[in-house]
């Protein structure tokens, strides 16, 4: 089985947390499943970015990213971050492996707006260094961060990631882990199973906004691509990823 974990940034603010997930995530490489790991990290690029007295400017969800945001970005997200993560699963026994989708052209972009400066949208992912690192057992620990043919790097949003990485690797499940419970109705309860058109529903119906409408359409994304079942469910929770890769029910599973 070929499994796509992303984690939300804000579960890997804490040490306590990180651990946690490296354990659980751990346990799933050592029952022999190929598994790859994508996280963002914007509530850490924004303290970052406010200590250094330069404030964070959103458009439609994305941050818009200048030279000097990109660069923060460089050492924040796919520098301290994405090392954190891999210390965090040294420390579990996994051989994690740091990399952003700059490296071997696993995730190639291009700037989705002049406006947004350095913000690009994944168009192709090459999966050779995921497969090469899977099959002799290492865990690939991905950052999201993007480049194209011509040198330039871009800032891209971590589902936009996921996905791609998703649908070039050839994943069964597409994994989600976030901080909230799962998809929520226009009544706020949790939705445990939603089709592709149901997800279009709630966008359109005003109910799925901001980063969960980008979550849903991240995963109408990947199903359209072939990927089999994509979860939007609550990192927080202890034991879900063993749940959740052993097709047990958490969150809300979208197929």
């Amino acid at each position: 089985m070929k499994v796509l974990i992303k984690l939300g940034g804000t579960l890997l603010e804490a040490p306590e947390s990180r651990r946690r997930l490296a354990c659980e995530i751990a346990g799933v490489f050592e029952s022999g499943v190929a598994a790859v790991v994508v996280h963002g990290g914007g509530k850490q690029m924004t303290r970052f970015l406010e200590e250094r007295g330069v404030k964070s400017t959103f458009v439609n969800g994305l941050r818009v990213t200048s030279a000097e945001v990109l660069d923060a970005v460089v050492k924040v997200v796919a520098g301290s971050l994405n090392q954190e993560l891999v210390a965090a699963f040294a420390a579990a026994g996994v051989p994690a492996v740091g990399l952003s989708g700059v490296d071997a052209g696993l995730a190639e972009a291009e700037q989705l707006n002049p406006e947004l400066g350095f913000v690009g949208k994944p168009v192709r992912s090459n999966p050779k260094v995921l497969e090469v690192l899977t099959s002799n057992r290492l865990l690939p620990v991905v950052a999201c961060v993007a480049g194209d043919r011509a040198g330039n790097m871009y800032n891209v949003n971590a589902d936009q990631m996921a996905v791609a990485c998703a649908r070039a690797f050839g994943v069964d499940k597409l994994l989600f882990l976030t901080d909230v419970e799962g998809v929520r109705s226009a009544a706020g309860e949790i939705l445990p199973k939603l089709s592709a058109g149901e997800c279009r529903q709630l966008i359109a119906d005003g109910v799925a906004t901001g980063g969960m409408q980008a979550k849903l359409e991240s995963a109408i994304s990947g199903l359209a691509a072939g990927i089999g079942e994509v979860v939007i469910a609550p990192g927080a929770r202890p034991g879900v990823v063993g749940e959740l890769v052993a097709g047990h029910e958490a969150g809300t599973r979208i197929s």
